[in-house]
């Protein structure tokens, strides 16, 4: 994560993301985005007894919500012109480490944008020491407005 602060259209952007997700997974986590621009999202997540599995160790889940939330941000304001949004189709994540205290960060970046899909992957690390925690990867396919599709007025 760097140190610089971000410019006011980024402050606003951030914003936006951290708002679209309270009330949701990514808010409910504590899930926080600190950077991002198109092709790029950095986020943390300070680790809460409540992301601990039974076993007292990191529950897999907590660091696939931080990694998942980045990538899908980050296709979110990566879309090519036209589109209405996006589903996650596929997603992997490799774990290497565990942590009980202190803040995840998660770094992800754009791999392939296309007219149908964007590959992300992100790595998950110890915000204190930078050491990996895990290697995420995911596929999102971008989905396009029906041509003559008819919507009901509520």
């Amino acid at each position: 994560m760097s140190g610089a602060g971000p410019s006011a259209e980024e402050g606003e952007l951030l914003a936006g993301l951290d708002d679209i997700g309270r009330g949701h997974l990514p808010g409910e986590m504590g899930v926080q985005i600190v950077e991002a621009g198109a092709g790029r999202v950095e986020g943390r997540l300070e680790v809460r007894p409540g992301h601990q599995a039974p076993n007292g160790f990191l529950h897999a889940a907590a660091i696939v919500a931080l990694a998942d939330t980045c990538c899908g941000y980050g296709c979110q304001i990566s879309l090519p012109e036209g589109a209405s949004g996006f589903t996650t189709i596929e997603l992997k994540a490799n774990f290497l480490r565990t942590l009980k205290e202190g803040a995840l960060a998660c770094r992800a970046r754009l791999v392939h944008g296309g007219r149908t899909t964007q590959v992300w992957d992100a790595d998950v690390t110890d915000e204190a020491t930078g050491g990996v925690l895990a290697l995420f990867r995911c596929t999102q396919a971008i989905l396009w407005p029906r041509e003559g599709a008819h919507h009901a007025n509520p």
